[in-house]
């Protein structure tokens, strides 16, 4: 199964597409999984694609070896007119994400890698931040090293940082965060805690997290099919 390490070095590629209705995501997943079925790219590493829990939606998170290989698919015939045009008829919305992995952390019941696969049973939570230019170094690493004490929330299992470095259809830089929780409670009770009942240190955190970003979303997610290069 794939794994999230910086020591992989790998171009992470996070596709978002949003749509308006359960059935249409249900066509989305269909159109993806051909894809990742068939995939025999250069460079490519491997795909894992998550259907949308909390709005309707998908993302696939792709590894690649290199950003010139995924420039290459880009370029193609294939992708430019028949991928983008199925995806933009079925979705409210996509965002094509060139992210480099900076950090990840786990719970220690969860070992020593972060893995991705649907054998698994994660709540899975993918969050983008907007933020102003000259405070992107700053928002990376609180995101990161700054929520080390997310290993004392009930629930939590593991959470991947990821700083921006190109994007189609979203403007100006960007983080992501990929998090992995016990289930959607564990997570909706993580999000509802009440100020009283938060650490010290997790009080400070949220409060740098919000003056650095201008913008943040967030969906839940369940991993549906995960394929690897020689697979």
């Amino acid at each position: 199964m794939p794994r999230i390490s910086p020591a992989d070095d790998y171009l992470t590629v996070l596709n978002l597409f949003s749509t308006d209705e359960p059935a249409k995501q249900d066509t989305l997943l269909q159109e993806m999984s051909k894809i990742v079925n068939a995939a025999a790219y250069e460079g490519w590493i491997s795909s894992t694609v998550h259907a949308g829990q909390e709005s309707p939606g998908t993302a696939n998170f792709i590894q690649w070896r290199s950003g010139e290989d995924l420039e290459k698919r880009y370029a193609g015939e294939e992708f430019k007119h028949r991928t983008m045009p199925v995806f933009q008829e079925i979705t409210t919305s996509i965002r094509l994400l060139q992210c480099r992995i900076v950090y990840t952390h786990r719970h220690p019941a969860q070992g020593a890698t972060t893995e991705i696969s649907p054998d698994r049973d994660d709540y899975t939570v993918i969050e983008i931040f907007k933020v102003a230019e000259g405070d992107h170094e700053d928002l990376v690493t609180e995101l990161g090293e700054g929520r080390a004490w997310l290993a004392d929330v009930p629930g939590y299992r593991s959470h991947s940082v990821f700083k921006g470095l190109r994007a189609r259809f979203l403007d100006g830089p960007f983080a992501v965060v990929y998090s992995q929780w016990d289930g959607k409670d564990a997570y909706d009770a993580f999000r509802a805690a009440p100020e009283a009942e938060k650490s010290e240190a997790r009080l400070k955190s949220e409060a740098r997290v919000a003056a650095l970003t201008t913008e943040s979303d967030w969906n839940g997610y369940r991993v549906v099919q995960t394929r690897a290069a020689g697979e």
